[in-house]
């Protein structure tokens, strides 16, 4: 094994191998609203889901140079409001678009041609290309040297037509194909997809109830 001692590396070192190897990570793309009413989209893919109970889902965004912040930090701790949405395939080159550098004014959705739709519970729209969103109101904050990390409850799900069976409360994963990040700028998908089938023993004290997702596939 190589070992690597982490207090012997800069920051951006630290970075590239995490960032790198911490693989494939969900990526957020957040909504929120600018002072003047903007609707700002941006990329995250330091983001991740937390807990049912509460429901609520991790979003890290880091600060620029001099401590300053970028538009989703400022938007998400003054209106403390936000929209987390799943990015799929048909939507992938828009996502990646979203991280341009724009100013304030501008919008990333009229950026990209993405379509703003109203939210349900939260002021930021939501997506009406994406699968998935979640809309999410601030519940914690986490703030060091480089970044912030948002903890956001989520008020309501939005999803496709047809990605959840709303009976048995399940979700059609043959029918979603979000991506991820992978290392650098690369990207995958999760069309290649396989089973693991359960230990006799452990299978049969499975609750059926609660059956794993690979039951869908």
């Amino acid at each position: 094994m190589t070992e690597i001692d982490f207090a012997q590396l800069d920051t951006y070192a630290r970075y590239k191998l995490m960032a790198s190897l911490i693989v494939p990570r969900p990526i957020a793309l957040v909504t929120t609203l600018s002072a003047d009413g903007t609707v700002n989209a941006a990329p995250f893919s330091m983001f991740n889901m937390m807990g049912e109970d509460p429901p609520v889902v991790m979003l890290s965004v880091n600060k620029l140079q001099d401590a300053a912040q970028k538009d989703t930090a400022t938007n998400i701790l003054r209106d403390q409001e936000f929209v987390v949405h799943i990015t799929d395939e048909a939507m992938a080159a828009a996502m990646h678009r979203c991280g341009d550098r724009l100013p304030p004014h501008h919008s990333e959705l009229v950026h990209t041609g993405l379509t703003a739709t109203a939210s349900q519970s939260v002021k930021p729209p939501r997506i009406a290309e994406a699968p998935v969103a979640f809309e999410c109101v601030l519940h914690e904050t986490l703030e060091t040297e480089s970044r912030y990390v948002f903890i956001g409850l989520v008020q309501w799900l939005a999803v496709r037509d047809g990605l959840v069976d709303t009976e048995k409360w399940r979700v059609r994963l043959q029918e979603f194909f979000p991506v991820g990040r992978f290392g650098a700028s690369f990207y995958v998908n999760c069309r290649d997809r396989f089973a693991i089938e359960a230990h006799e023993g452990l299978a049969q004290a499975r609750d059926g109830a609660a059956s794993t997702a690979i039951d869908e596939m």
